[in-house]
């Protein structure tokens, strides 16, 4: 592989698991809870 190629190829990977990463960390620090439901209602 040539360097140009290998340095596309290093900066491809950083933003999609980058982008991946930062998504995770963006979703565990996101204080919005879903509403519950209340499945016991025995209908």
């Amino acid at each position: 592989m040539t360097p140009t190629a290998i340095t596309f190829l290093a900066l491809s990977a950083t933003v999609i698991w980058g982008g991946l990463a930062a998504s995770v960390l963006r979703l565990r620090h996101d204080t919005r809870t879903a509403p519950v439901e209340d499945e016991a209602d025995g209908d």
